[in-house]
């Protein structure tokens, strides 16, 4: 892996144009975050930058499965350019640990996805996707760790948010659990067309008059 200056210099680019109605308040001002593995940032995607090493992850026989995004770096490009090219309401992200690309996450506007359609959702529901890179990063808690620090960027960066959202397949256990280890509580499963997923969601915090 080669590391990444997520600083805001080089970020300025990646501002959605002049005009457009920013859809997740400014995913690219979130962080960095201090957490217990190192200092985590997402950084939204470039096409010319970023792709070729998504692409390499997502042939990886442990992440193909799930988002089926195999073959030439082209079809990993197209996926991109679709979120790039579109309203908003998604935005593509490289999660940077310690000035290194290690995992690639989509945030998303859960009330404006076509999982609104097989699901109740709440204005401003925020969904995460996510796959951790390289195979020696998996399987030790990272993934648990880095989702309870996004779940937190979410949160603190969208006010109007009140839940953040995931639908994990079923089939994938470990990412399902490191969900739920990260404070998400079940809410079932919800059969979308490419697969069967187990709802998971994290609920703002409520506090008490004092």
């Amino acid at each position: 892996m080669t590391s990444l200056d997520a600083s805001a210099e080089d970020t300025l680019d990646l501002h959605l144009p002049a005009g457009r109605v920013d859809l997740l308040d400014r995913v690219a001002d979130w962080g960095p975050a201090a957490t217990s593995v190192g200092v985590f940032q997402l950084v939204p995607v470039t096409v010319e930058r970023d792709v070729p090493l998504v692409a390499r992850w997502m042939n990886d026989p442990a992440v193909a499965p799930y988002w089926q995004l195999t073959g030439p770096q082209s079809v990993t490009g197209e996926h991109v350019r679709a979120q790039l090219a579109g309203d908003g309401r998604s935005v593509p992200c490289l999660g940077v640990l310690d000035g290194v690309p290690m995992s690639y996450w989509e945030i998303y506007r859960a009330d404006l996805d076509p999982l609104a359609r097989y699901c109740p959702v709440r204005p401003h529901d925020t969904g995460i996707h996510l796959l951790i890179g390289e195979a020696a990063d998996r399987g030790r808690g990272l993934g648990t760790e880095l989702i309870r620090t996004v779940a937190g960027l979410v949160l603190a960066g969208r006010p109007a948010c009140t839940r953040v959202l995931a639908e994990p397949d079923v089939r994938n256990r470990p990412s399902v659990a490191a969900f739920l280890g990260a404070g998400f509580r079940p809410a079932g499963e919800v059969d979308l067309p490419d697969k069967r997923a187990a709802l998971v969601i994290r609920e703002r915090a409520v506090r008490g008059p004092r």
